[in-house]
């Protein structure tokens, strides 16, 4: 963020105390931003930022999914709306971020480039939009409705993944992603033969998406087992999928994955 942005006062919540920890300490690099408050616990943070004996924040670095009140709670609670700057472990929360008008999300561990661009949008963006409750009146039922969300158990698993290129982030449904495949230390979706770069690692995904729906072949590549047409058995026991794509794509299986491949697929 430059210097004619002005001075920032910010506010951090998360109810990892490491992860408040790493962020106070990458936020230390950018002298435009003043901390003046942190909090793990929720409560605590509602209660400071809507103090009237406190000058209101400028931008609060909110965690999503908290014991006792999520990131999205909290903000139903607040008496005025400062940005927000969403920092969470789970990409399926940052689609829903979205939602709320935040500036923008963070996938944890926060990386400095990641903040940089996230302080470099504010700063773009403070001078000519304030946030403000009236400007959209929907928010609070909207805030409670992802609550409730997120309470009963229904973002368990996406059904988009965001995929950002630049400052520009656009949202996939995992129902047309025909594969995911790691190349070059980045991580693409696959879809209808085009490749989006998406934040996530392999593994990263092999956790967090559906099991039941994307299954890991190789270390470097999970598939959409409703986009497998064939598997072929070659020599010496390798084994290879031909996906329902206009291309015709092929991914190797590695040899220990061939059984659970087998074992989904029921063959």
């Amino acid at each position: 963020m430059t210097q004619e942005s002005g001075s920032l006062r910010a506010f951090l919540v998360d109810d990892e105390h490491l992860a408040l920890e790493r962020l106070q300490r990458l936020l230390a690099a950018f002298p435009e931003i003043q901390i003046t408050g942190t909090a793990t616990d929720p409560s605590v943070a509602v209660s400071a930022l809507n103090s009237p004996d406190e000058e209101p924040v400028d931008v609060l670095f909110l965690d999503i999914q908290m014991p006792g009140m999520n990131g999205f709670e909290l903000l139903s609670h607040l008496a005025t709306q400062p940005f927000v700057i969403f920092t969470t472990a789970y990409d399926q929360h940052a689609l829903r971020a979205f939602e709320t008008n935040a500036i923008d999300y963070l996938l944890k561990p926060i990386e400095p480039e990641q903040l940089e661009r996230a302080l470099n949008k504010l700063g773009r963006l403070r001078p000519i939009a304030k946030p403000d409750w009236q400007q959209n009146p929907a928010l609070p039922q909207l805030l409670q409705e992802l609550t409730a969300s997120l309470r009963e158990g229904h973002a368990s698993y996406p059904n988009r993944i965001a995929s950002r290129v630049g400052e520009r982030i656009s949202f996939l449904a995992l129902d047309d992603v025909t594969h995911f495949i790691a190349q070059d230390k980045l991580t693409f979706a696959v879809v209808d033969g085009r490749r989006h770069c998406i934040d996530q690692t392999i593994a990263d995904l092999e956790n967090r998406l559906d099991p039941a729906k994307f299954l890991r072949v190789h270390r470097s590549a999970l598939v959409n087992v409703d986009w497998i047409h064939e598997v072929n058995s070659w020599f010496a026991g390798k084994v290879v999928l031909t996906l329902k794509d206009a291309q015709h794509t092929q991914l190797t299986v590695a040899r220990d994955r061939v059984r659970t491949l087998k074992d989904r697929l029921g063959i």
